[in-house]
């Protein structure tokens, strides 16, 4: 019995030091130049539906609920959003190469017919991501018509 409280003190000293290391957050306050509203006329409706079920990840303004503050899962989500934003930035998509612009809204298409996007993880605490029919039609619909304007231009 002894040994399993000290075992328990050691584990509850580990967990409370690991709170003072905070991971970077992805908060840049801004909305740059390069951002896809400020390159293309984005549909009101496609915005409200980017933001809430697209920016947290795939963006340089992430809105962090409030277990990020509480490690590990800050880290498990600082992550996540690197990752998410590696694959696609919607705040740097105005830098990308048009190929790739055209490759990105593809695979945002792609994503979304398939159910991959938003993440069920993602979902499972957001609820307001969970896209509906018409809502994922939206962004269809969009993302193909740009898709095409720029494939002609090409």
């Amino acid at each position: 019995m002894q040994r399993t409280k000290k075992w328990l003190l050691v584990l509850l000293i580990a967990f409370v030091a690991i709170q003072f290391i905070q991971p970077a957050r992805n908060e840049s306050g801004q909305v740059l130049q390069t951002d896809i509203t400020k390159v293309y006329l984005v549909p009101a409706n496609v915005q409200t539906i980017f933001e809430s079920a697209c920016y947290d990840c795939h963006s340089n303004n992430t809105r962090y609920p409030w277990y990020s503050h509480i490690q590990p899962g800050g880290w498990w989500l600082a992550h996540h959003i690197s990752e998410g934003r590696e694959e696609l930035n919607f705040s740097d998509f105005g830098s990308y190469s048009s190929k790739r612009r055209i490759s990105k809204l593809r695979a945002i298409e792609n994503s979304i017919n398939e159910g991959t996007m938003p993440l069920s993880s993602y979902t499972l605490l957001h609820k307001d991501a969970r896209l509906t029919d018409g809502e994922k039609q939206q962004i269809i619909a969009w993302t193909s018509k740009l898709r095409d304007s720029l494939a002609t231009i090409n």
